[in-house]
C-alpha cells in the first residue's frame, strides 16, 4: 500500500479468570483499572481508524477506550486447540510429551487442535497488509503484538517470543515507504 500506517498496538486488558488458563475467545476482560484506561486513551490518536481481535476481551477493552472496532480474525491470539480452557500447571501435570515437546520450541511447535506462533506470525502479516495508510489503533493480544515486532523487526519467531507485552500496555510502530519503524513497546501510561 502507498502512504504511512501509524499502528497503536493495545494489549487488552487482564483477563476475568483463573490465573495460569488458556483463556478461550469469550473470557471476560477486567476493566477495574480506571486510571490505566484513561491514561492509555489520552496517548491514542483521534480519528483513528480502529481494529480489534474478535475476543470478547478485546472488544471489552476497545469500547472501554471509546472506540468502536472493526473485529479482524488475522489478530486473534495464538489458537491453542485442545489446550483452550485448560490450566498450564495441569497440562504440564496431565499433558504427557505433547506439552513438553511444544515447549521445546514453542514457536515453531503446534499444540494438538491449534497453531504455532510462526502461523501466528503469518497471519498477522496478512492482517497489517491489509491496514491502510494513516493512523490506526489495534486492540489485540500480546501474542499478536510480538507477531507484530516479529514481523516489523524481521526477527525470528523464537526471537520476537522474548519481548514482554503487559495488560493495558501500549506498543508502537510505524510501516513507513522506508519500511518498519518501532517507536516503543510495552509502554504503561501509570
Amino acid at each position: 500500500m502507498e502512504g504511512e500506517t501509524f499502528l497503536w498496538l493495545i494489549r487488552h486488558a487482564p483477563v476475568v479468570g483463573v490465573a495460569g488458563t488458556i483463556h478461550a475467545c469469550d473470557a471476560p476482560a477486567d476493566l477495574g483499572d480506571l486510571a490505566q484506561l484513561d491514561a492509555l486513551n489520552q496517548r491514542l490518536p483521534r480519528d483513528a481508524a480502529s481494529y480489534a481481535s474478535p475476543a470478547r476481551r478485546t472488544v471489552e477493552t476497545a469500547r472501554a477506550l471509546g472506540l468502536e472496532p472493526a473485529l479482524v480474525n488475522d489478530f486473534s491470539e495464538q489458537h491453542f486447540g485442545d489446550w483452550t480452557g485448560r490450566k498450564h500447571d495441569e497440562l504440564a501435570a496431565t499433558g504427557g510429551e505433547a506439552y513438553t515437546e511444544f515447549w521445546s520450541d514453542p514457536a515453531h511447535k503446534t499444540p494438538p487442535g491449534g497453531e504455532s506462533f510462526a502461523d501466528q506470525v503469518a497471519r498477522v502479516r496478512i492482517g497489517l497488509s491489509l491496514i491502510s495508510p494513516g493512523h490506526a489503533t489495534l486492540v489485540v493480544h500480546s501474542g499478536t503484538i510480538r507477531a507484530a515486532l516479529c514481523i516489523a523487526l524481521d526477527l525470528t519467531p523464537a526471537a520476537a517470543l522474548r519481548f514482554v507485552v503487559d495488560p493495558l500496555s501500549l506498543t508502537r510502530i510505524d510501516r513507513l515507504t522506508s519500511g518498519w519503524r518501532v517507536v516503543s513497546v510495552n509502554q504503561r501510561m501509570t
